[in-house]
């Protein structure tokens, strides 16, 4: 398997698609790895160069003691690109990746070709930290089954839970695979997360998306980013939650594929 060893920590990465293509990297939200992105990454992988990874912390890369930070993720993005011999790439990330992106874009900027926030925010309110803690309780127990049904009903849409209960039941067994001391590094390193002041910063062209139904990183949040980031576009996503990857894949394809291209 690819790795590449970054201070502490081997960072494990994929790469395909046409090799003259323009790089996208997509960084995963909090409980998510490459392997989440496969309806992305099917379809991208035909016109785009997608490099995806998993951050410290996270799947297949080494799961080293903390502190993590957002600050901390971007440098090893950073490296990893350099280490493929990337110079520039358009940076996108759901969640706690669209997190991770917008560190990058602000600590990176001449790395940064274009900007894609998915889902993300740049501060916490205290209705979400108040919803996200009992994750927090979860990993601290070592409870991935308390950890599933804390979540799932925030992470998607009540629509596509009535149709994807097959989905939902087959999660414990992905949920147990997690390693909760490491997650539990990364919920820390979310509550800092305080970006706001700097978004100003970023001069890269930059999408901001959100689900309509979000209601854990709703449209408040995206609405901020998108005031604060200069010429930064906003699309709306109608009829879906938090995890717009699985619930909205190929209209989250086509904007992604679109703002790219037109960015090149």
């Amino acid at each position: 398997m690819p790795y590449i060893h970054i201070k502490d920590t081997n960072i494990y990465y994929e790469i395909s698609g046409p090799e003259n293509a323009p790089v996208l990297v997509l960084s995963n939200g909090i409980m998510m790895s490459t392997a989440s992105w496969a309806f992305q990454n099917s379809v991208l992988n035909q016109q785009l160069r997608v490099l995806l990874y998993d951050c410290r912390g996270m799947g297949k890369s080494d799961h080293p003691a903390g502190p993590y930070s957002m600050e901390l993720h971007a440098d090893d993005l950073a490296a990893l690109l350099k280490s493929l011999d990337i110079s520039t790439a358009h940076i996108a990330g759901i969640s706690y990746g669209a997190e991770i992106s917008m560190a990058f874009a602000i600590r990176y900027p001449e790395l940064t070709k274009s900007l894609i926030v998915i889902d993300g925010v740049s501060e916490i309110h205290p209705l979400l930290r108040a919803q996200t803690y009992p994750w927090l309780i979860a990993a601290e127990r070592n409870d991935p089954k308390l950890l599933l049904e804390t979540s799932y009903h925030m992470n998607f849409s009540e629509e596509w839970i009535k149709t994807n209960k097959i989905f939902i039941d087959s999660a414990v067994d992905r949920f147990a695979q997690l390693d909760l001391r490491a997650f539990a590094e990364l919920m820390a390193a979310f509550y800092q997360v305080n970006l706001t002041r700097d978004l100003s910063k970023i001069s890269s062209p930059t999408l901001v998306i959100v689900g309509e139904k979000d209601i854990i990183k709703g449209r408040e949040y995206a609405e901020i980013i998108a005031r604060e980031i200069p010429g930064s576009e906003f699309a709306l996503v109608p009829g879906a939650g938090h995890a717009l990857s699985l619930e909205k894949p190929a209209l989250l394809n086509t904007l992604m594929l679109g703002f790219v291209i037109k960015n090149r």
